[in-house]
């Protein structure tokens, strides 16, 4: 079992297409995904840092502590159970692919999964993974050669 999203702790989250399709074909589709995003995670987490590429997107997050979870969908202080609240906290992420998935399988006219199968994640634990990833994820549109100047690229926080 993936280990648990846990509130207060920062996560590195990525995903890709599946086989060689693109997640974003054009450039509504990245602000569809951001409005997505923003209605279904930004409840449960705090953006430090993003990037989403033709082909896979990279974000940084805080999830947000327990309180602000429980008041934000009017949760009883009873659910403490740590499975509980990753179980909501992961579904979220899940209702972002879905919704993000249905409307872009709906305007393309294509059928089945968009993204590989789960999202990985890995929890940043030191200051060092903290810095670099911040830099490797503004950087990444010069690493695919998407462009030559990372400011050029619409589609990241490093604006």
């Amino acid at each position: 079992m993936t280990n648990p999203l846990l509130p207060e702790h920062i996560y590195h989250i990525y995903n890709y297409a599946n086989g060689n399709e693109n997640l974003f074909r054009e450039d509504e589709n990245y602000g569809y995904f951001l409005q997505r995003y923003w209605e279904f995670i930004d409840p449960i987490a705090e953006i430090y840092a993003y990037c989403l590429m033709p082909n896979h997107f990279y974000l940084m997050v805080k999830i947000r502590r327990e309180d602000e979870i429980f008041e934000y969908f009017k949760l009883s202080k009873n659910l403490t159970d740590v499975e509980d609240l990753s179980g909501l906290i992961s579904k979220q992420f899940s209702n972002l692919f879905n919704a993000y998935s249905k409307e872009f399988n709906k305007k393309y006219s294509r059928r089945g999964s968009l993204f590989q199968r789960a999202m990985k994640r890995k929890e940043v634990t030191s200051d060092t993974y903290y810095t670099d990833l911040i830099l490797y994820l503004q950087l990444n549109p010069v690493h695919h050669n998407f462009t030559n100047d990372p400011y050029s690229w619409k589609s990241s926080s490093i604006h």
